[in-house]
């Protein structure tokens, strides 16, 4: 049993990922190039955002729209403390202080009735991290943002493809405030096979200062107006998820069916909590137990892999703690969550034959 089956979506979608792997051979144009344009289109037309910046993977995009906010030494940065580094590196590599509130219980997203006191006059950005799939109170966050004249850079590394429904509008994930930016690593709900990301906004002003910023700060060949980073996407990740990006609302109405008999067959464990109108694109599913230490020695007894997302709150990470001075019981929330989450074996392609082994393993 694989903990993400890539094989069997590869299978699937051989022909074509191969038909357009061949293609970009045959064109010889291997960066940036007629893959990358037709996979912004599609990117930018999916989640409705004026534009979509292709590059070279969801860290990079998360410090190219700090970069294109001039983010700089003595700048705080609001974020989570529950998620993968990737957020806090970006911050720190530039100089920020990561200022962190703590998630709510239910969503593990930030919470955002904690938000407003931790912005300071040093606030120059919030990056909310859409976390296991399921978008953050996108609404409340950017209505504080806005009360305080801060942007927001929605971190949908595991979200793309996830809504949210206020009142009669549907807010799509990478469409939901100033910033957004993904992930296409190959595990994530659109991924390539490599790295990649993009990064979406609706501002033509900070979408063309992107552009230059993710080839080396380059306004025209040659001249660079801005210290810049090597960051473009390959054309061969782009042919990819040109194809993959088809079948993406069918894959992720899947993960809803494959979540929906988890939830309604687990037992003695704390499933994942969906608010009332989002849709989750279930990059992972990731259940809560007090008992973890026993529940991964029943899973490796029966040959079921697991992992845990994640193991260590972020202001508690070395590198965090050694220069900010955080502590345990700073963010208790978050610090619970950690010592109890599990991720079970997820994918479109998980068969129910697989699903009821990891059902009774978990119950029995």
């Amino acid at each position: 049993m694989e903990f993400i089956n890539l094989k069997a979506q590869y299978e699937q979608q051989k022909s074509e990922i191969d038909n357009a792997i061949q293609d970009v051979l045959h064109s010889s144009q291997f960066i940036m190039g007629k893959a990358v344009e037709e996979l912004e289109s599609h990117l930018s037309s999916y989640v409705g955002a004026k534009n979509a910046i292709a590059c070279s993977s969801g860290t990079d995009a998360l410090i190219l729209a700090l970069m294109a906010l001039d983010i700089k030494n003595g700048d705080e940065v609001i974020t989570s403390p529950f998620s993968f580094i990737a957020s806090v590196e970006a911050i720190m590599l530039l100089g920020a202080k990561p200022i962190f509130v703590d998630i709510d219980e239910k969503t593990y997203n930030l919470d955002s009735t904690k938000l407003e006191n931790a912005i300071t006059k040093h606030t120059k950005a919030i990056i909310p991290v859409a976390i296991f799939g399921q978008m953050a109170d996108m609404q409340a966050i950017n209505a504080i943002a806005l009360k305080h004249n801060i942007p927001v850079i929605e971190d949908a590394a595991q979200s793309f493809g996830a809504t949210q429904r206020y009142n009669d509008k549907i807010l799509k994930s990478c469409n939901a405030s100033m910033f957004a930016t993904t992930s296409f690593f190959p595990s994530k709900p659109l991924g390539c096979y490599g790295d990649g990301g993009a990064v979406f906004t609706n501002d033509e002003k900070f979408a063309q200062k992107i552009r230059y910023l993710l080839n080396h700060g380059q306004t025209k060949r040659y001249e660079h107006s801005f210290i810049g980073l090597n960051a473009r996407l390959d054309a061969l990740q782009a042919a990819i998820l040109n194809v993959k990006i088809k079948y993406l609302d069918s894959e992720i109405a899947k993960r809803q069916e494959i979540a929906r008999i988890y939830d309604e067959n687990l037992r003695n464990v704390i499933i994942p909590f969906i608010q009332k109108g989002n849709v989750s694109a279930y990059a992972q599913y990731s259940i809560r137990t007090k008992n973890r230490a026993q529940l991964i020695e029943k899973l490796t007894k029966a040959h079921i892999p697991y992992a845990v997302h994640y193991p260590i709150a972020l202001h508690l990470q070395e590198v965090v703690r050694k220069v900010y001075g955080y502590k345990k019981g700073d963010f208790p929330i978050s610090e619970v969550v950690c010592d109890e989450i599990l991720s079970l074996p997820f994918s479109p392609f998980l068969s129910a034959k697989e699903q009821d082994q990891v059902i009774k393993a978990v119950n029995g």
